[in-house]
């Protein structure tokens, strides 16, 4: 089909309910929404931070969703346009045109929803299947075919979906070639049995099962004397049993994967597994979790030799607490090793109550949270077993080879009603040779990062927020130190510098004030912000997920808008 025909058959997918849907008048009416999002940068040589200038001297990157529903029955589309894209996005991403598109019906019974067209979805917690889109990121791993789901009976729910993985864009959606299918199941155990011989269980259980295949055509690939033909199937499994009861809660999953040669593991021929566990209790004032994961050759692709952010199948979740604070978030940002880990987390608050001695009149919170990760418990194998399977993994527990070490602690206090505060103080050992944020230093960085956040109320309708982080370490660049400030007369403007400084860099000529500053406006759903100065070079994650980007000195304006 033609791009242009293409593009027609879309906007008759969309138009189509206006007609039939429309007929009569007891026709429930449709609707339209939709969002817009607009990013535009410009660049100037700065060779002190190492900032270049691409030949076009900015960057342009621009989306916007609209959706036509009406009853059970839903179409959409998302307009994209990389003008070209801004640096530290795929650069292979370029061009205006229609990224996804769908047709959805959902009965208003809940027992059929059929989607066509792109979608995306997520099996348990991911590990063999996680279809999303992460904009900030540049990753959108959107399905493209069909997709079904079943609720037949109250606690039962199946999908099965069928389809190829987005993998580029110029001007056009461009998918990747292999094919993905999959199928899951889940049972709700109190609703299944709720209204049958009377049970009112106070425990909820539910169970759930997935398997996922894709196909891709196959080939052989040479090792020293031996040729080995690659698998066209893959096949990969997870079974998985939630808990509930009394502030309690508890999770398992297992998965597999048969032996799926790729780029991520070196093209060995080893199975893959993966055990995900979690612990958690609340209750009004107090709460803790824990949460346990090995993962072991668990990398799953539709294209066997891409690497990074491409055609990812699965997603491993991440232990370690993502941050949000500058220093934390950017400098040491921790992800899991796709090639395995093992690793562990704990996390406990409490609030202290209001009134007390030590609580104050409006209370205080306290929260610690623990995290480490290392390499597996391995022994290397040799000769043609080397070649083919690499090394065999002796337990689940943690190897000799420490990735991350997270300790953080955080104190929260409203003080009156125009003043509180929040101090946060981290301590990490980071091995940048597992994790490769910086080229400047191979090994473990330990580093103590102190952060102290204040907000105060100046006038009715505005306030003040600020921000103090100070990174210290003897390791890499040495000490850092960030200053926040951001004023807002609410409910329209908002201004805001923030100021990163490497003073402790033992190159003098390396202490960089990375100063950076916007005014913006808010009107509802819209919302504008203009800013100007120096970005660092260095590691952006969201949700254990992250991606390198160039140092940059320009303006930036920013646009949202939603209806």
């Amino acid at each position: 089909m033609g791009r242009m025909n293409f593009r027609a058959a879309v906007f008759a997918v969309l138009l189509s309910p206006v007609i039939v849907f429309g007929q009569g008048p007891e026709r429930e009416a449709g609707s339209v929404s939709g969002n817009l999002q607009m990013l535009w940068q410009s660049y100037s040589e700065d060779a002190l931070i190492g900032a270049i200038v691409p030949p076009e001297k900015s960057g342009f990157n621009a989306f916007g969703n609209l959706i036509y529903q009406q009853g059970g029955f839903s179409a959409g589309m998302r307009y994209e346009s990389y003008l070209n894209a801004v640096l530290g996005f795929p650069g292979r991403f370029k061009g205006s045109g229609i990224g996804y598109r769908y047709a959805r019906y959902a009965d208003p019974s809940g027992k059929i929803d059929f989607t066509l067209g792109n979608f995306y979805e997520q099996f348990g917690s991911g590990m063999i299947l996680r279809s999303y889109e992460e904009r900030a990121l540049g990753i959108d791993n959107a399905l493209d075919g069909v997709r079904l789901i079943i609720r037949p009976i109250e606690g039962i729910e199946m999908k099965a979906l069928y389809g190829r993985q987005r993998l580029d864009f110029d001007s056009r959606l461009i998918n990747g070639p292999g094919i993905v299918r999959a199928v899951d199941g889940t049972i709700d155990m109190n609703g299944l049995f709720a209204n049958r011989g009377g049970y009112d269980w106070k425990t909820k259980i539910s169970l759930g099962a997935s398997f996922v295949s894709k196909f891709q055509e196959g080939g052989t690939i040479s090792k020293d004397s031996l040729i080995l033909l690659l698998p066209e199937n893959i096949g990969a499994w997870s079974y998985r049993l939630d808990l509930q009861r009394s502030g309690w809660s508890a999770g398992l999953e297992y998965s597999g994967k048969v032996n799926d040669p790729n780029a991520d593991n070196g093209y060995t021929y080893r199975n893959g597994e993966a055990l995900l566990f979690n612990l958690g209790y609340t209750r009004r004032g107090l709460g803790f979790s824990f949460n346990a994961k090995t993962v072991d050759n668990m990398s799953f692709r539709s294209d066997r030799n891409v690497l990074l952010f491409d055609l990812p199948i699965n997603y491993i979740p991440a232990i370690t607490q993502q941050h949000t604070y500058n220093l934390a978030a950017t400098l040491y940002p921790y992800a899991t090793v796709i090639s395995g880990e093992s690793s562990a987390s704990a996390e406990l608050f409490y609030n202290i109550p209001k009134g007390s001695l030590i609580g104050g009149k409006y209370g205080t919170t306290v929260s610690m949270n623990f995290a480490a990760a290392n390499g597996l418990d391995t022994t290397q194998l040799s000769g043609e077993d080397e070649l083919v399977y690499g090394y065999e993994r002796n337990s689940w527990g943690f190897g000799p080879s420490k990735f991350v070490r997270d300790f953080n602690v955080q104190i929260s206090r409203k003080v009156s009603k125009k003043f509180k505060w929040k101090y946060t103080y981290y301590n990490l050992e980071f091995n940048t040779l597992a994790t490769p944020v910086t080229t400047t230093f191979k090994g473990i960085v330990y580093a103590d990062i102190h952060v102290l956040e204040t907000q105060i109320r100046t006038r009715k309708r505005q306030s003040l927020r600020t921000e103090f982080q100070a990174l210290f370490t003897e390791q890499d660049k040495g000490d850092w130190a960030t200053v926040l400030a951001e004023y807002t007369w609410s409910p329209h403007w908002f201004l805001s510098v923030v100021d990163q400084y490497n003073f402790g860099n033992s190159n003098s000529n390396s202490r960089v004030h990375y100063l950076f500053g916007a005014v913006g406006r808010i009107d509802g759903p819209h919302r504008l912000s203009i800013g100007y100065g120096k970005r660092r070079e260095g590691i952006f994650c969201i949700g254990g997920v992250c991606r390198a980007v160039p140092a940059s000195n320009g303006f930036e304006v920013n646009f949202t808008s939603s209806f």
